[in-house]
């Protein structure tokens, strides 16, 4: 059996870094990279290796700056409104076009719109001009000799143009950094392939390529190796031997009993930091062989995408001669408490949301795996070590990973979950209404993320058993009924989600005492709406096998039932249709969305309900499995929004 990894280190990153700094500096391979040339065509977005001066003048000629006639203009000095001077045309004056060189002994150019031809061919002109008027002298815009750009300079499409303009047909630029990406793993699969149960979708190469390549480097991913430390130590060995300045080993970095990534780079090579006091992201390996770098990146995607921004991709711009790019840092609340590991700098990415006058932070899933936190963060929050966590109200630095602007046009809706209402965000993105961000934090959550002013508004369904209605007594309850507004998003069909076949042969709430169930979380609308029809049964939550494994979202349920973690669940229809399960119906809900009214003239709000009441939007809302549109737009409670 493969003897057991265990972390040689748990350093703080700073010290990480400067570990692989000095190990860079004893194999001579901290320096920018060499230059190379290449034509223009092929420059855009190349770092220049050296000072760029101009080969010639731009322009190389006095040229005419306007259409009209050049001369001299100290022939003009007599001219006068009431005394026009008389020219002969190709003795005194002579036509240039734009950009014309100026003929000889000419010095101005008087535009063609100030001058006066006659039927003699002469001209007459009625003010003096100075010398060099409408005229671009040689070398006004770059004189030869001249430094264009400077080294290090990231090449912009207006480069290109300028060096060309001054003679350049070719340019010397920065080697681009070569990384090969190794990765590792019996269970995974090349992304363009499916897998089937017990294998994973390989994608951390693809997104660790692509930071590569976005920083100016080039990367090559090699085929999967598995989980055999030979095969991971000849790979890594072929690797050493091509022209690559780093080299990525991904996965095998932690501490389990398949993970040999630290033992093929120990066989070849140091192992310099095993283990940095970062979350996530801690197993990071750095090690060295024959001169060159060695990552051990974690399994995880939000820790390898982690790994790739913190030491990665600053590698890459160090070979390039850059400088690390200036953060975009704000200060933003935290609308939740955060834990922190307290020996780690912890990083969570996070919604933003600018909300009155205050920009307030989400954390999104914090889990190592949950790859959508990555595509939905808005920011990176950086906790620093020796700190316990931010309470909820707390300040955070957060690095923006969006446009501000996009930021300050979105809106925030926390609460219930509903598939749909990325359909409703993409319509409102389509009519250039702006951004909605959607966190799911349940009915009651959303409801109270509003009482907080920590959300533009909140999805809810919670049902009322006493008046059988839906939403308003818990706006009556939890906000004040005034100060919000009830719009319907839609009405959506409730039920249960079995096992395809449905082998349990279960047809009401009153089977599930001989089911294994799959409840949702303590405020979700669909839990308030199981409990009031088991007790309608005269059924005890205890008497429900299950009922205490709680989902945070219909698919989550779907998902468990699919996989044979439960038997039965509560939710959606079109959840239960996308992963192919039965479905039995139970009720129609209204699913509503609160919005305060002091936020209803926001634009950005009154193009989210012209979303909702348009037609295209709602016959697409209506077709889903399981959703009506009919009163989809329309004002709940209390009279329309004025």
């Amino acid at each position: 059996m493969p003897k057991r990894n265990v972390y040689l280190s748990d350093i703080p990153l700073d010290e990480a870094r400067a570990t692989l700094q000095a190990a860079l500096e004893a194999a001579n391979a901290a320096q920018p990279l060499p230059a190379e040339r290449i034509p223009l065509t092929q420059a855009l977005g190349r770092v220049t290796a050296a000072p760029v001066k101009a080969i010639r003048s731009s322009p190389h000629f006095h040229c005419a700056a306007m259409d009209g006639y050049a001369l001299r203009a100290e022939s003009t000095i007599f001219a006068r409104e009431t005394q026009p001077l008389r020219l002969r045309l190709g003795i005194d004056a002579f036509p240039v076009n734009t950009g014309d060189p100026l003929p000889a002994a000419t010095n101005a150019v008087i535009m063609i719109e100030h001058v006066n031809p006659e039927p003699d061919g002469s001209l007459l002109i009625y003010a003096a001009l100075p010398p060099w008027q409408h005229v671009r002298l040689m070398g006004e815009d770059i004189v030869a000799t001249e430094t264009v750009l400077q080294v290090n300079h990231v090449l912009r499409p207006v480069d290109l143009g300028a060096l060309a303009g001054c003679g350049h047909a070719q340019v010397a630029v920065r080697r681009r950094p070569q990384a090969r990406i190794i990765p590792t793993g019996d269970e995974l699969l090349p992304h363009d392939q499916s897998p089937g149960r017990g294998q994973l979708t390989e994608y951390n190469s693809l997104m660790l390529a692509a930071q590569i390549n976005q920083a100016g480097g080039a990367a090559s991913i090699s085929d999967i190796i598995g989980d055999d430390p030979d095969e991971l130590t000849a790979a890594l060995n072929a690797a050493l031997d091509e022209e690559s300045q780093l080299i990525l080993l991904l996965s095998g970095s932690s501490a389990g009993a398949q993970d040999f990534s630290a033992a093929a780079i120990s066989r070849l090579g140091d192992v310099l930091v095993h283990g940095i006091a970062v979350r996530p992201g801690h197993p990071v390996i750095i090690g060295m062989a024959r001169g060159l770098p060695i990552i051990g990146v974690p399994g995880y995607p939000v820790s390898a995408a982690l790994t790739g921004e913190l030491l990665i991709a600053p590698l890459i711009r160090q070979w390039l001669g850059l400088a690390p790019p200036p953060a975009s840092q704000v200060e933003a609340i935290s609308t939740q408490k955060i834990a922190s590991p307290l020996g780690d700098d912890d990083y969570a990415r996070v919604a933003l949301a600018e909300i009155d006058g205050k920009l307030q932070a989400t954390p999104l899933g914090r889990g190592a795996g949950v790859i959508t936190s990555l595509v939905r963060a808005d920011g990176l929050a950086h906790i620093p070590r020796f700190h316990e966590g931010v309470d909820r109200g707390g300040q955070l630095q957060v690095a923006l990973l969006r446009n501000r602007e996009e930021i300050q046009q979105s809106l925030l809706i926390m609460g219930s979950h509903d598939p749909l209402l990325e359909l409703l965000a993409t319509h409102l993105r389509l009519s250039g209404g702006g951004r909605l961000v959607s966190v799911n934090v349940g009915s009651l959550g959303g409801l109270l993320a509003l009482r907080r002013g920590e959300a533009h508004l909140a999805g809810t369904h919670l049902f009322d058993p006493e008046s059988g209605s839906y939403n308003t007594s818990y706006v009556r309850r939890y906000l004040d009924e005034e100060s919000v507004q009830l719009v319907t998003f839609a009405h959506r069909e409730q039920g249960l989600m079995l096992a395809p076949g449905n082998p349990l042969d279960i047809q009401s709430i009153s089977d599930l005492r001989r089911a294994r169930f799959i409840n949702r979380q303590r405020g979700a609308g669909t839990r308030v709406l199981l409990d009031y029809l088991l007790a309608r049964q005269g059924i005890e939550p205890a008497e429900v096998a299950g009922y205490a494994h709680e989902e945070h979202s219909h698919l989550a349920v779907a998902a468990a039932v699919a996989d044979g973690i439960g038997d039965c669940g509560m939710g959606l229809r079109g959840a239960a249709e996308a992963l192919s399960l039965d479905f039995i119906g139970l009720d129609w809900e209204r699913f509503d969305l609160a919005i305060p009214r002091r936020f209803m003239r926001l634009e950005r709000m009154q193009a989210l309900l012209a979303t909702l009441r348009d037609a295209a939007f709602r016959d697409e809302l209506g077709a889903q499995p399981g959703y009506r549109s009919d009163a989809t737009g329309n004002f709940v409670n209390r009279r329309a929004f004025a």
